[in-house]
């Protein structure tokens, strides 16, 4: 058997030669003064016994206070010691009692290894979003949440090496710093995109599972509908709230069209025909994917020619503060909802309930009101044959609408004047 010294000590020669250690390990010596670790070993193939070499490695000595980071790297490059050699040719005589070739295993394995890294996280995540039938702007918003809060932490690991403690890591840091409702929405996503991975033999288990009770459950408060004159007192607060032009404006029209706030917020120019009073939104911005005409009132239009002249050279309505490309956060209402003091009593997407619930008390019927909401027909029958647009009568609806909420605006606090009567359902 070899000694580290007769290793290390053995000179080249003209010539290539072993220095044999036992059970097919030898050390080959050649001119260059490189030594390597070889296994010879013998495996049956195509009904013959055929001899074969293993190259392991090179030899190396291990340093005098080597620490495990520096050892791990360097027999990472192919550089080993005598035990460490000895502990690859078990490992190999264990394949080949099995019938495995060591040469082909260690391919193989490579090949694992390199499809490990290609399925990271993130690349099976966007994989998961991009599988699903939602809309492009539900894809954008849950793109827009892995990218801030899932992706730094686990978006570059194997989605194969991600463990319960990774998941557990993401999930307490979202529930500190985003909140209740997007750790739950993260713990729903990284679970649907371990189920891609499983069932494509991409990973092996959920680790979302094991840790899924450890935060409390999120329990979804949605907001009531507001009453006229709790309407009036809003709309009085948002007017004197002295924040951005541009914000009001936004809150208004959200108001006056019952449009969702990302309709609103990522609304263009080329959507708006204010000769013709009305706006029509792509079916690539709703979430319904159809487009959606909206009738503007005059006080909408009145009020988009103003902001045209502030905002006109740009592509979008609102443009964002910082780039004027890019559309204004959302964020917004809400920011200005809590200066206002309005955050724990009225969410932005309220205003469309609220809407919808007074404009049924004004006696409208409820095919304007949901086709002015843009929603889906519950019954697939009637979904059929329905495709009235209702456009004359939900401008007549909408400019009612406006009206009124200017009149609860002026009116005093606890004085609202009473609902003004639509047309009988």
């Amino acid at each position: 058997m070899l000694t580290d010294t007769k290793c290390r000590t053995a000179k080249a020669k003209d010539k290539p030669y072993k220095l044999a250690d036992g059970k097919g390990l030898y050390l080959e010596v050649k001119p260059n003064g490189v030594k390597a670790w070889r296994y010879r070993f013998k495996l049956a193939r195509e009904g013959a016994i055929k001899e074969s070499v293993f190259a392991i490695g090179d030899y190396a000595t291990a340093p005098n206070g080597e620490t495990p980071e520096a050892a791990q790297a360097r027999r990472a490059g192919g550089r080993l010691t005598l035990a460490e050699a000895r502990d690859e040719r078990a490992k190999a005589r264990a394949l080949v009692k099995q019938g495995i070739n060591p040469a082909h295993n260690r391919q193989l394995e490579r090949v694992k290894r390199e499809q490990d890294s290609a399925n990271t996280f993130e690349a099976v995540a966007r994989e998961w979003v991009a599988l699903k039938t939602w809309e492009p702007i539900t894809k954008k918003r849950r793109l827009d949440m892995l990218t801030r809060v899932v992706f730094p932490k686990i978006g570059v690991l194997p989605v194969k090496q991600i463990t319960p403690a990774h998941i557990l890591d993401v999930l307490k840091t979202a529930a500190k710093k985003n909140g209740p409702s997007v750790a739950a929405e993260a713990k729903r996503t990284m679970s649907g995109v371990f189920e891609l991975a499983v069932s494509t033999l991409r990973a092996e288990t959920d680790p979302t599972y094991p840790v899924r009770k450890a935060l409390p459950a999120n329990k979804t408060q949605h907001k009531r509908p507001l009453t006229p004159d709790e309407v009036g007192q809003l709309l009085r607060d948002f007017d004197g709230h002295g924040g951005k032009f541009e914000t009001a404006c936004a809150f208004r029209l959200m108001w006056w069209t019952l449009c969702r706030p990302i309709e609103i917020a990522e609304a263009r120019w080329e959507e708006f025909d204010l000769d013709a009073a009305v706006w029509r939104i792509p079916e690539g911005r709703m979430k319904m994917r159809r487009e959606h005409a909206v009738p503007l009132s005059t006080q909408a239009v009145e009020m988009l020619r103003a902001l045209h002249g502030v905002t006109g050279r740009h592509a979008l309505l609102f443009p964002n503060r910082d780039d004027r490309t890019k559309a204004m956060a959302t964020a917004s209402f809400r920011q200005a909802l809590l200066v206002l003091g309005w955050a724990g009593k009225f969410s932005p997407h309220a205003t469309r309930t609220t809407g919808s619930t007074l404009l049924n008390g004004m006696g409208y019927p409820a095919d304007w009101i949901e086709r002015q909401l843009a929603h889906a027909e519950p019954n697939t029958v009637r979904r059929t044959y329905n495709h009235a647009d209702y456009m004359p009568d939900r401008a007549k609806m909408m400019q009612q609408w406006a009206d009124t909420l200017d009149a609860w605006k002026k009116s005093e606090p606890g004085k609202v004047v009473p609902l003004r009567v639509g047309v009988a359902a």
